[in-house]
């Protein structure tokens, strides 16, 4: 699969996916509800990697590797996504979802601090469409 694909499936995944949060966060902690969400999503992925043979590649994974993911499990599973549960357990979930797929502007400008990438006339347009958008539904 191309990366524009593998894209337009996660997005209609994560397009449809806050829709049954916020039927389960009804009655659920948003803390309780994460907690599911995440021990469903690491079953799954263990036994798809032990059926695929590829869970062995583990011990090859550097201390330096295991830090960044850590981080990023911190800042996204943890504090990000309890945060998204808590806004969808509260809020309307058209408005949350949109709010937060406005993230890509904070990656846009991480992005160019610690991995140098180049900020783009277009990608400059296209941020700036994002937060008018953004202003709009609020």
């Amino acid at each position: 699969m191309t990366v524009f694909f593998l894209s337009l499936f996660g997005m209609v995944c994560w397009g449809i996916a806050p829709i049954f949060a916020k039927m389960a966060l009804k009655n659920l902690n948003p803390v309780v509800g994460l907690i599911f969400r995440t021990l469903f999503a690491a079953g799954v992925i263990a036994c798809w990697s032990l059926a695929s043979g590829s869970l062995y590649k583990i011990k090859g994974v550097s201390i330096y590797t295991w830090i960044l993911i850590a981080i990023e499990a911190v800042l996204a599973t943890l504090v990000g996504d309890l945060a998204y549960f808590a806004a969808i357990k509260k809020g309307d979930v058209s408005l949350v979802t949109i709010i937060m797929s406005s993230s890509p502007l904070v990656t846009l400008i991480f992005a160019c601090i610690f991995l140098g990438e180049k900020i783009t006339l277009t990608r400059i347009i296209g941020a700036i469409l994002v937060i008018i958008g953004v202003i709009l539904i609020i």
